[in-house]
């Protein structure tokens, strides 16, 4: 229960409803507990006694309505307290899956690019949703199933004891501490099984969304059966683990139904021995049985800890993730736009200890500098330029602009004044209007029509029938590779950032579309710092600065007509793009 005491946070925020529902349950628990077994030892005898026969019609109408006012009180109770739980937990949730969610904003892109993103979807999907029932159960069941259990304890003992002293007391109760081992044997079991469901949860999910995002693949290379295959044997062990799981939670109650029948046949033996009254025996049986009905579901709710601990722990590996990059405790102050003078001053990187990716970088790049990086596919190129935004945080040395740190400046800060368009780049499931916007959502109307013009945009966004409300679809699926390009192009206009990073923006494009892209590039990047990462040379051959790239480290720089008769590296790069027409 410790490992649940940080997250109980989330049940202040519904205290209110908690509360009400608690009450309830407490209600409901007393009616059950200690409401029918008083009724069994008070009202029956009362009808069924010789002096039955005196009672009068209006007597015997109050003496019967005992029994509805019971269950009326534990039918109203019963449904306020799962009302309002269902309440408190839905809302719960949504804090939940809100704050979790949001985690993942902040954590640096090197923690999501070591996940599968079906996994994080299903901790995020189904985790958050089994800690919310763990969390409520507990909160509910935590206070009603005691509550029952003191009742009907209460009463027994009450009434063993008046009947027979403290020997039918300690018969009737011997046996409630045993129901603690099969509860116990069953936990230990479920929480490693749990574990397992959960994890393998999200390996089903993973196959989903890998499925959904490569659909043109699996179709293109005939790959439907092997897919279906691979989902079915993901799908298969999912099953094994669930039953695993079912085999010893279902084991639970009939183990406690053998206890109880065992407790209640001895209690029967000896109330017979020792001539305890027929009704008191009654209200004592009934009593008994009601005692070990919330054991029952106590067992179940250590079940509920075990899958809740669970999901926890997945939850955890998300929630206590380090926060890698983050603004600084002081953040120096940008009292106006930035010029983009970068500065890499002996910048060493590595993704993983021991296999760094760049060796001490050192360059400096002027502010309007159209810098073009070159180089072998794993040089460290794009690793380079991603370094400026920090999507990742240099290992060694600093990275400066304007004679600023990176590391010392707010993040929004700093990306508000860097622009990035890449190869593949991202359109959300929205009006192409609101995909532009994200360039800068303070925009005017006009300003965003404005860059979609400058972008060479459009004129095919006002082809389509509904022009700038035209869904795109998700990840821009309903666009084609050369408009999906030219609105992130539009973006980057409207964002209008003096440090523009272009990742091999058009590698993938065909001819007539790079040339519109090209068009529009040469207006875009007058007056910025330009990063060009491209393995195409006729978009870079024209840069005032071009890096070239070996084996993490800055081989040569300077102009193209520099490097060709200087660079061996750069020439035959060159060179053998040009024989292929590149």
């Amino acid at each position: 229960m410790r490992r649940f005491r940080p997250y109980l946070s989330y049940l202040r925020r519904v205290r209110g409803t908690l509360i009400g529902a608690l009450l309830a349950g407490l209600l409901y628990g007393a009616a059950t507990g200690a409401g029918l077994p008083l009724m069994i030892k008070q009202v029956f005898p009362r009808i069924f006694s010789a002096e039955a026969t005196d009672l009068t019609l209006t007597q015997l109408i109050l003496i019967a309505a005992w029994l509805p006012i019971i269950f009326l009180i534990r039918g109203v109770a019963g449904y306020l307290n799962s009302y309002l739980i269902q309440l408190a937990g839905v809302r719960v949730l949504e804090a939940m899956r809100f704050d979790y969610f949001r985690r993942l904003q902040l954590l640096p892109l090197a923690f999501i690019q070591r996940q599968t993103s079906g996994d994080l979807i299903s901790r995020g999907i189904a985790d958050t949703n089994q800690l919310q029932f763990s969390l409520t159960s507990i909160a509910n069941d935590g206070i009603k199933q005691p509550a029952t259990l003191l009742g009907a304890v209460g009463f027994l003992t009450w009434t063993a004891f008046n009947e027979q002293g403290v020997a039918l007391v300690l018969v009737c109760l011997a046996l409630i501490p045993l129901c603690a081992f099969p509860i116990r044997y069953v936990g230990k079991k479920l929480m490693a099984r749990a574990t397992q469901i959960q994890a393998q949860l999200g390996s089903v999910t993973d196959r989903f969304a890998e499925n959904l995002s490569a659909a043109r693949e699996v179709r293109a290379f005939g790959l439907e059966d092997r897919q279906t295959e691979r989902f079915a044997a993901e799908s298969g062990r999912l099953i094994f683990f669930q039953m695993k799981a079912a085999k010893y939670a279902q084991m639970l109650t009939p183990a406690l139904e053998v206890i109880s029948a065992l407790g209640l046949a001895i209690t029967f033996v000896y109330s017979y021995r020792a001539n305890v009254p027929l009704e008191s025996f009654l209200a004592i049986f009934t009593a008994l049985y009601a005692s070990y009905d919330p054991v029952k579901k106590l067992g179940a709710l250590n079940n509920e800890v075990k899958r809740g601990t669970s999901a926890l722990e997945r939850l955890e590996h998300v929630f206590k993730a380090p926060l890698e990059i983050t603004d600084p405790a002081n953040p120096v102050e940008l009292k106006c736009r930035l010029r983009g003078e970068m500065r890499f001053n002996q910048v060493s990187f590595a993704y993983q200890t021991g296999q760094p990716v760049l060796h001490k970088v050192d360059i400096a790049i002027p502010a309007g500098t159209v810098c073009a990086l070159v180089g072998p596919s794993g040089a460290g190129k794009s690793t380079f330029a991603h370094l400026v935004p920090r999507f990742y945080d240099v290992t060694g040395g600093a990275v400066t602009v304007d004679g600023i740190d990176v590391r010392s400046l707010r993040l929004a800060d700093l990306r508000a004044n860097i622009a990035v368009v890449s190869q593949d780049p991202v359109l959300f499931n929205d009006t192409i209007y609101n995909n532009l916007l994200i360039g800068r959502l303070d925009a005017s109307r006009e300003e965003v029509l404005a860059a979609a013009r400058a972008a060479h945009a459009d004129e095919f966004i006002r082809q389509f029938p509904q022009g700038y409300d035209t869904i795109v679809g998700e990840r821009g699926a309903l666009v084609s590779g050369g408009q999906k390009q030219r609105i992130a192009l539009a973006r980057a206009f409207l964002r209008n950032a003096p440090i523009l990073i272009l990742d091999e923006a058009t590698s993938a494009l065909d001819s007539q579309s790079e040339q519109m892209i090209q068009d529009a590039l040469q207006h875009l990047v007058v007056g910025k710092t330009v990063f060009i990462i491209a393995h195409r040379f006729s978009t870079i051959r024209d840069a005032s600065l071009i890096l070239v790239f070996e084996q993490g480290r800055i081989a040569a720089s300077g102009t193209h007509a520099d490097l060709h008769g200087t660079n061996a590296l750069y020439r035959r790069l060159y060179d053998n793009q040009h024989a292929l027409g590149g």
